[in-house]
């Protein structure tokens, strides 16, 4: 009894941990475990170590630095003002409002479940 209640139990955590991201047609795109992320198949394709992001072979794509994002050779490539989100050049990208991403343009381009501003964030930057 305790054995199955143990299993139950860290199915139902490693359930409660996980965070999702969906597309603008509402099909799950990425998922969050802790550090790690995944495409909708299950592959990993990233993780975040600290303020470094890297890609799923282990490459350092970027880096957070406060409100400002920088690719993998040290160029900055946007940075988030607010809700607001802006390219290398201070064009407004993306907007955050709620669970919900915003192109530049004012289309939804994607919601997230449980995810932390950060996280949906560097999605964006890095990986979408």
């Amino acid at each position: 009894m305790k054995a199955l209640f143990l299993c139950l139990f860290l199915l139902i955590s490693s359930l409660a941990f996980s965070q999702r991201f969906y597309d603008g047609s509402g099909r799950q795109v990425a998922r969050f475990d802790d550090n790690r992320i995944y495409n909708a198949s299950g592959h990993q394709i990233g993780r975040i170590d600290a303020d470094r992001i890297y890609d799923a072979s282990g490459h350092q794509v970027g880096r957070v630095d406060g409100n400002n994002f920088y690719d993998g050779s040290g160029q900055q490539i946007g940075r988030a003002d607010g809700n607001h989100l802006y390219n290398g050049s201070g064009k407004q990208v993306g907007r955050l409002d709620g669970d919900f991403l915003y192109d530049g343009s004012g289309h939804q381009i994607g919601r997230a479940d449980g995810l932390r501003r950060i996280q949906i964030i560097i999605f964006f930057y890095y990986f979408y």
